[in-house]
């Protein structure tokens, strides 16, 4: 192995999945887990692994935290490192025979995570901290006295803008804080009494195994990759690095120079994805036209925890697509519009940034499902959770063992339960662990700079704007995903809660009444054709008043001719059902 050919970069999912998209809390400061990394240490019980009741101690009485938010924390840790699809469902099933918070508290306390890993994902929550400085010279604030930025400008901020997406920002705030996430891992012996690090401190191997969570890297380009700690421990890193095979440490000073000198960008991060990722091809579409849209993907390239499908710019489209290439992958779904957007797979977590005007349905999410700056949104997951911010008119139907995380700057937002399903859904469910209880999808968290607001809807004494509602059982419809698969899913996993179930039997009532009443009413042929094309009218009129008529024309098929130009990545959805009004649709024209 070469030096000069090994690269270690930061890995993508731990700031992608475990940075919440908001300012963290002062006391999540380097000053506080300074502290918090003496005292797990000397107290017994806290390391190397540390349970719930731990945690909840240090962050409820030492950090002065919100219980919901400390253990909003230790969950989205959990959610992060990898737990196989039977632990997930074992958990689930404990967590829905808990009759009261005794019993969840009992539970809760069976978890544990690895102290030093939990630091670091302390830690990187910085990545969302609002910089003064920064914001003074106008990159995080707007500036009247700005030149018109260029094209090129504009994409660049725009792809900054999203740091947990944005691989460049990853590397930057590593190579700024290396130092200090190392000093995380210095035993408490070598720190002065104000919690400096001392001349000639070292740092052992096993707490090196930690930095494993935020760095990886390969011998050299087309290599493995592996976590950094097996790098250090060949030649000729281990000698560089100073690495003593009697006492099993390396000395910090060299371990941090032989990592800056190393640091590289992701090679399977969002920048190269655009470069160098495979595009998509796409169908010949009946209505709108497709040059804006730019698609691609290294799932063919990528190890697991990497995996990325990127689609910006879908305009006036509908997209349909089931595919063992979207199976674990982490997608991003950027400035599309009038979008109606089907990913039926089971996926590692989703990313909705500046969409607006859009429907999308998505198959069930490992992780996280995130909207950022959307307007009019309509979303349907099962997801491991749920978070909205800076986004207005947005309507989620979500079955989420978690609770739903509502960030700041969210206007109108409208929480529904999950509604729809298709044949494979709930295999894809137990493929990634998700069961349909616990679900508490109309339980959500107001999470501010500072901690946690009152969500309770009639809280007279709620500090913020109330910013959502739960969606009145009146206006509450089921939705039929219009393609065929194969699969025995044949209802909505896990039923309807009650009221609104008690909704849609109450219309379904409603239209037999009315049906008995136009076949009991007395009309003659020409009276029955007229009314007929009344009715007709009438329905053609609400299509286009809803913008209904856009999804239906979007699923008729192209002709023949047009798409055996086309070349797709592979086939999507093979047939379709025949839509309620009696209109057969066939296959979505795109597939990616």
């Amino acid at each position: 192995m070469e030096a000069d050919a090994v690269s270690i970069w930061p890995r993508m999912e731990p700031f992608l999945l475990g940075a919440l998209q908001v300012a963290p809390p002062s006391k999540l400061s380097l000053h506080y887990l300074r502290k918090m990394a003496s005292y797990v240490r000397a107290r017994d019980g806290c390391f190397p692994s540390m349970s719930w009741p731990m945690w909840r101690h240090i962050a409820c009485g030492k950090l002065q935290l919100h219980e919901d938010l400390a253990w909003l924390y230790f969950e989205t840790f959990d959610l992060l490192i990898g737990h196989v699809p039977e632990e997930r469902l074992e958990w689930a099933e404990c967590l829905s025979q808990c009759s009261d918070k005794s019993e969840l508290d009992h539970q809760r306390s069976r978890l544990s995570v690895d102290t030093l890993q939990f630091l670091l994902f302390l830690y990187i929550q910085q990545l969302n901290r609002v910089s003064l400085r920064t914001s003074l010279i106008g990159e995080e604030w707007p500036s009247m006295r700005a030149r018109s930025p260029s094209r090129s400008d504009r994409e660049a901020k725009t792809s900054s803008q999203n740091k947990n997406w944005d691989d460049q920002a990853h590397l930057s705030f590593v190579q700024s804080h290396l130092g200090e996430i190392l000093e995380l891992l210095v035993e408490p012996g070598q720190l002065s009494e104000s919690g400096q690090v001392l001349r000639g401190c070292q740092i052992s191997l096993d707490a090196l195994r930690s930095l494993a969570l935020l760095l990886e890297g390969s011998a050299g380009p087309g290599r493995a990759v592996q976590p950094v700690h097996r790098l250090f421990t060949k030649p000729p890193l281990q000698t560089q690095a100073g690495f003593c095979s009697a006492s099993r440490c390396f000395p910090l000073q060299k371990l941090l120079l032989c990592l800056q000198n190393r640091l590289a960008l992701n090679p399977f991060g969002i920048t190269a994805c655009l470069q160098s990722g495979k595009k998509l091809a796409w169908a010949q579409q009946v209505e709108g036209s497709m040059k804006r849209a730019r698609i691609a993907r290294n799932t063919h390239t990528a190890p697991p925890g990497s995996k990325m499908v990127l689609m910006s710019q879908v305009f006036k489209q509908t997209l349909a697509k089931t595919s063992d290439k979207l199976n674990g992958a982490n997608i991003k779904i950027h400035r599309c519009a009038d979008a109606f957007i089907y990913l039926l797979s089971p996926l590692r977590s989703v990313s909705l940034d500046k969409c607006r005007d859009c429907t999308v349905v998505l198959g069930p999410v490992e992780t996280s499902v995130h909207i950022h700056s959307c307007q009019n949104l309509r979303v349907m997951c099962v997801s491991g959770r749920i978070a909205i911010g800076v986004s207005s008119r947005c309507t989620i139907h979500t079955l989420t063992p978690t609770r739903p995380l509502l960030l700041p700057g969210n206007t109108d937002i409208t929480l529904g339960p999950f509604h729809t399903f298709y044949p494979s859904l709930e295999d894809h469910m137990g493929s990634v662990g998700l069961a349909v209880v616990p679900n508490a999808w109309d339980r959500p968290l107001l999470v501010g700079t500072e901690g946690l607001f009152n969500s309770s809807l009639n809280s007279s004494s709620n500090p913020a704007p109330l910013c959502y509602r739960l969606l009145p059982p009146a206006e509450f419809n089921t939705v039929v995903v219009p393609f065929e698969m194969e699969g025995d899913t044949c209802e909505v996993p896990g039923g309807l809660p009650p009221l609104y179930q008690a909704a849609v039997e109450e219309k379904e009532k409603r239209i037999q009444n009315w049906q008995k009443t136009v076949l009991e009413t007395p009309l003659n042929k020409q009276q029955k054709q007229q009314f007929q094309d009344l009715v007709e009218i009438k329905f053609h009129e609400w299509l286009l008043e809803t913008g209904h008529r856009q999804e239906l024309d979007s699923l008729i098929p192209p002709a023949v001719n047009s798409l055996k130009d086309s070349t797709t990545d592979t086939q999507a959805v093979n047939h379709t059902r025949h839509m309620r009004t009696g209109r057969a649709v066939g296959q979505s024209p795109m597939a990616c």
